[in-house]
Order: structure tokens, then C-alpha cells, then sequence
């Protein structure tokens, strides 16, 4: 995810690929793995969990060999897309193999290894891609991941012992079949595609109209005719609820555009090496580990309401992306970027496990699991629509900013050919702004280009994170006045709610 950040100009370039064209290239991934989340954690509640191990590293190692053997842009986000189904098994697998090898005791604690890993590749992924493409190119970085995928996805698979899985022997693989919501599923999916889509580049009226339409259609589908809808509508009829999905959805959409643009920040304004920019996830990465472990170590150990801890936790990290916003010039101090982006990281992981405590305390207590589940949508959905997002007000940003420039440096009213061609390469690739042979005149235009398109991005999260702490304040404080004790989910309807909807969540 995070690696492809900083090769993606590369990719781009040698692909043929134009404007803001290079962004699917991350899009391709986070899309399917966002969306397809509820489809596999349902296979994982139909077949046992051990079975789909070697499907699932079967589909990342056939989306890597793609990409590497790929000559055109459509090929390689094709590649792009198999891989991301196989990543949308991952966190979900992960966690539903942790909940029935864990004890009731260690279950928390393996949980949040599961996450501190998909945090570390966050981390360590634009470093180690940074670091190597320009040394053994980028096409190993993909075929690289065969061998990879295989190795690991055995080695899990034959770690687990088949009769370790507890698993349904009285309902038929066909009657588990029959009672998928396909028609639910394809129908999310495809309005989260659309809206991505409508909203990646140029704004696309058509398919921006036809997705909240298709989301309507989905919402009716599972309120009238499915038994086992995929997401239960009925639990948004609790407004607390239906507001903490939207203020998370929010803060992993604000969360993305600090992954994605700080290195690219880095790279493009600071002049740093690829593996440098990269870096620069670690002080946020390590800060999002802490403040989860922290808030869950030491507050977190109690039943009830969280109300103003989230609220705090949503401000602080409204605050820092603002600035984030106001520090990003060509001259800040290394040392303050990096204690901001600390700060915005240990702010979004206490923010996380608030937020998750609290909306326990809002549910009914048949309806915990199936509330956390849907947290957990919206907030995996925040990956794919954060990177959307995001990219949109930085490739448009940019874009107008230097065309300005470059009309006033040559001083008239039209960009010629050379120019046109110059901008594309510019938004492609960061890394042209320090090492494409720039003159100075041209290398400021680009440096400021860059930093104003990311002030402008942070300047929009920031105005993101104070809708979302509204939405969170919203969320109130009273739990349900007929709370049923005497009810509880079976161990297998707990972990088909949790693995079908956990999306790409604390990554």
C-alpha cells in the first residue's frame, strides 16, 4: 500500500501512463480489498478458515506476476486489482485464525499484534520500496512477492492443525452458499466503485449520480428481501451508532492523506531520497501502535461510556493535520514535521480504540458484534475513499498550480507542447522535482507546486476532522434503555459478523 507511494512515477513512466492516471495504480488495490472484505470474511464463516490460506496467497502471488510482467497500463492495474482481492482475505483471515487459537485471555493481545504488523508494512513498506527500486528496479519488487506470498501462506497453512478449527458440520457447504447476500454484496461493491471512480480524476458526473442509487437499491435489498443481509439495517436505526460509523469513515479518509502525502512531501518539497520520504511513516506508524496500546492498556479496562476521550482524541488529531498544513513550506524544521506527524498518529490509534469502546457501550448487547463489525466497514472503506479523495484535491491542486507557474514563467496566455509534456511528468513522478534536470526557475515552480497541492489537501482533512468530531459528539453518551443481558450471539454468529466486516480496519 504504502510502498507504491513513492515508485508509482517510475511505473508510470515506463508504462505510459499521463496525468493523475498513476494514482490508480494504488486505487486498483485498496478498492478491492476495501470492498471485498465482507466477501471473504463470509467464505471464512462457510469453509474452514484454513482452507482459504493458500487460495488467498495464490491470488497476491498471481496479481505480483502480473504486475511485473506487465507492458501497459491496463495490465498493470489489472494485476493491481488480483492482488487487492487477495488482500481483502488477509486482515479478515487473520483475525478470525486469532480468535480461535487464542485463548479468551491472549485474544486481545494477539489482535493487536495482527494490527501492529499491518502497521510495521505501512511503515516499512515505502522505505523498502524507496530503497531498493532504485537499485534493482521496480519489476522485482513484484515478482519479488511470489516466492513471498507462497512461502508464508504455506507456513501458516501447515502451522494450524485441522482439527484445531471449530466449524459448523450440520448446515450442508451448499445451504451456506444459498444464504451468501450476493446480490447485497455486488450491489456495495459496485456503488463503492462508481463513487471512487466518479471522483479519481476529473469529476464524472454519471457514475457520481448512479452510486447513491445503487446504495439505496443495497439498503432496500437488505431491509426487504435477504434473511442474511450483509451489513444488518436495522442496527442503523440507532442514530449513535449510524454517527460513529461516519465519524470513523472520516478519520481514516483524513488518516490516508497523512500516509500518502507526507513521503510524497518529503520527496518532491525536501529534496529527501526515495528511502528517506519513506521514513518519515515510521514516527506516525510507531505513534498510531502506541496511542492503541496505551489508551487500551491503561483507560480502557472498564464497561461504559467514552464519549469525551474520543471527542479529545478526533480534536487532537483535527489539530495536528491542520498543521500539518501550516508547517508544509520549503524551509520548516525536519525535527517539527516529525513530531506532528507523531502526534497525529499517537492521536489516531487512541482515537481508534475509544471510538471502538464507545460504540460497544451504544449498542444493545445482541447487537455488539454486528455494531463493532460495522465500525469496522466503514472503517477499512476509509482506505479506498481517502485515497480517492485525497488524490483528487492534490492531482487538481497541483496541476492548476503549475500551469499558473508556468504561464507566468514563460509569460504568456497558452502552455506549449513541451510544457504539457513537462507538467504530465511532473505529476507523475515526485521525483523529477530534484532529479529530472530541472532549471532552478522551473525546479521552484515545482517545489511550490507540490508544497501548496499538500497544504491544500491538509487544509481539507483538517475541515474533515471537525465534521467528524461533531459526528462523534453526536454519538452521545446514553446507552440503550432495553438492553437484553440474557442474550448472547452464538461463537459462530460472533465470528461471521467479525471477519465479514472488519474491512482493512486498523491498517
Amino acid at each position: 500500500m504504502s510502498g507504491m507511494t513513492l515508485i508509482q512515477g517510475a511505473i508510470a513512466s515506463q508504462l505510459g501512463s499521463h496525468g493523475s492516471s498513476a494514482m490508480w495504480f494504488t486505487s486498483a488495490y485498496l478498492i478491492p480489498m476495501s470492498s471485498l472484505a465482507p466477501v471473504a470474511g463470509r467464505l471464512a464463516t462457510i469453509f474452514p478458515p484454513r482452507s482459504l490460506i493458500l487460495p488467498i496467497a495464490a491470488l497476491i502471488a498471481t496479481g505480483g506476476l502480473i504486475c511485473s510482467l506487465s507492458t501497459s497500463f491496463g495490465t498493470f492495474v489489472a494485476g493491481r486489482v488480483i492482488a487487492g482481492t487477495g488482500g481483502a482475505g488477509v486482515l479478515s483471515l487473520a483475525i478470525i485464525i486469532g480468535l480461535e487459537l487464542a485463548s479468551e485471555k491472549s485474544r486481545g493481545l494477539v489482535l493487536g499484534l495482527i494490527n501492529a504488523g499491518f502497521t510495521a508494512g505501512v511503515s516499512f513498506g515505502a522505505i523498502v520500496f524507496g530503497g531498493l527500486m532504485p537499485i534493482v528496479g521496480w519489476r522485482p519488487l513484484f515478482w519479488g512477492q511470489i516466492p513471498f506470498a507462497f512461502a508464508t501462506g504455506l507456513g501458516v497453512f501447515i502451522s494450524i492443525p485441522a482439527a484445531a478449527e471449530a466449524h459448523d458440520t450440520e448446515t450442508s457447504t451448499r445451504q451456506k452458499l444459498v444464504r451468501i447476500d450476493y446480490l447485497g454484496a455486488g450491489l456495495l461493491t459496485t456503488s463503492i466503485v462508481l463513487f471512487l471512480y466518479a471522483i479519481a480524476d476529473e469529476i464524472q458526473t454519471v457514475p457520481l449520480c448512479i452510486a447513491p442509487v445503487i446504495l439505496l437499491l443495497f439498503l432496500a435489498v437488505e431491509n426487504y428481501l435477504v434473511a442474511n443481509p450483509i451489513i444488518p439495517v436495522k442496527v442503523l436505526s440507532s442514530w449513535g451508532i449510524l454517527f460513529s460509523c461516519f465519524a470513523q469513515l472520516g478519520l481514516m479518509i483524513a488518516r490516508w492523506s497523512v500516509l500518502f502525502y507526507a513521503p510524497i512531501f518529503m520527496l518532491a518539497v525536501r529534496g529527501s531520497s526515495p528511502a528517506a520520504a519513506g521514513s518519515i511513516l515510521i514516527p506516525t506508524n510507531v505513534g498510531f501502535g502506541l496511542g492503541g496500546i496505551l489508551v487500551g492498556w491503561l483507560h480502557v479496562r472498564r464497561d461504559g461510556a467514552f464519549w469525551l476521550p474520543s471527542i479529545s482524541a478526533l480534536a487532537i488529531f483535527t489539530v495536528s493535520t491542520y498543521v500539518l498544513s501550516l508547517i508544509s513550506t520549503t524551509s520548516l524544521p525536519l525535527a517539527l514535521f516529525i513530531v506532528v506527524v507523531l502526534i497525529n498518529g499517537l492521536a489516531t490509534g487512541g482515537g481508534v480504540n475509544y471510538t471502538l469502546a464507545h460504540i460497544l457501550h451504544l449498542s444493545h448487547d445482541d447487537t455488539r458484534y454486528i455494531a463493532t463489525s460495522l465500525l469496522g466497514t466503514f472503517r477499512g472503506s476509509g482506505s479506498s475513499f481517502g485515497t480517492a479523495v485525497a488524490g483528487g484535491i492534490f492531482y487538481r491542486l497541483l496541476r492548476g498550480n503549475l500551469v499558473s507557474g508556468f504561464l507566468q514563467l514563460d509569460g504568456g496566455e497558452h502552455l506549449s507542447h513541451a510544457r504539457q509534456r513537462l507538467i504530465s511528468s511532473l505529476v507523475n513522478t515526485p521525483g523529477l522535482v530534484h532529479g529530472g534536470d530541472l532549471s532552478p526557475a522551473e525546479q521552484n515552480i515545482a517545489t511550490e507546486g507540490y508544497a501548496g497541492a499538500t497544504r491544500g489537501v491538509w487544509q481539507a482533512m483538517a475541515t474533515l476532522g471537525g465534521v467528524v468530531v461533531l459526528f462523534q459528539a453526536l454519538t452521545g453518551k446514553k446507552a440503550p434503555e432495553d438492553r437484553r443481558e440474557d442474550e448472547r450471539p452464538d461463537e459462530e454468529a460472533a465470528r461471521a459478523v467479525v471477519a465479514e466486516n472488519e474491512g482493512v480496519g486498523e491498517a
